[in-house]
């Protein structure tokens, strides 16, 4: 299954990189001035899109896109195409060495991204129970996907473990700080409130606060 993502995820980026040789082949400068400044915007979408899809969009490279789009010495959309069109071909290359640990843990970031930007998304609409359900939910498959990847058992007396003790054994593993462990203690327990309906024992400010938490947590301790 893997070999397959992997061929669909080079797919993708051949493709933008494609289109960008493309466009500088018919430029009639090295800042790529020529063809419509439309032709420059739509790869320039496609290329943000398909790096938020891959690499997710707390990643490294989209970190470098942001500021590239961000970076006003850049000047008009044709060089920061170019410097867009760079973190396309690292991506690439990253992807076709092997240094990204797996494909599934890409596919997974993604997914936590969407989770979260899901719970945002209710937060900001009033909605904060559903909003904490879900965040919870992201933090306890993180979890479980980094006892896995540092070799804890995830079941115990042939049942799951509990995520307050796969949380326990992380911290004693050193997976992360005794300070990590005592933040994710809390936020399980906002997670178990909101899941059984006591919802009049916390507040939105405080959901605000475990998205936050969670949000950071996830980019310090990728799975």
């Amino acid at each position: 299954m893997e070999a397959k993502v992997r061929e669909e995820v080079l797919k993708q980026l051949s493709g933008v990189l494609s289109l960008y040789e493309d466009l500088r082949r018919r430029a009639q400068h090295d800042d790529l001035s020529g063809p419509p400044e439309s032709e420059h915007f739509k790869i320039v979408s496609l290329a943000c899109a398909a790096i938020s899809r891959i690499a997710g969009k707390s990643s490294e490279y989209m970190r470098q896109v942001e500021a590239i789009l961000g970076d006003k010495g850049h000047g008009w959309v044709g060089p920061r195409l170019i410097a867009i069109s760079g973190v396309v071909e690292s991506l690439k290359i990253d992807v076709e060495a092997g240094y990204l640990r797996s494909l599934s843990d890409l596919l997974h970031g993604e997914v936590f991204s969407d989770l979260i930007e899901m719970a945002a998304y209710l937060l900001d609409e009033g909605y904060k129970d559903p909003s904490a359900i879900i965040i919870g939910a992201a933090l306890e498959t993180q979890l479980r996907r980094l006892a896995e990847a540092n070799k804890i058992e995830l079941e115990l007396g042939g049942k799951p473990k509990k995520a307050e003790l796969l949380n326990s054994e992380l911290a004693k593993a050193e997976v992360y700080a005794k300070l990590d462990q005592k933040s994710v203690t809390a936020w399980l327990d906002l997670r178990n409130k909101a899941a059984h309906g006591h919802f009049a024992e916390y507040t939105r400010e405080q959901v605000e606060l475990l998205l936050d938490g969670v949000r950071n947590f996830m980019i310090r301790h990728p799975a």
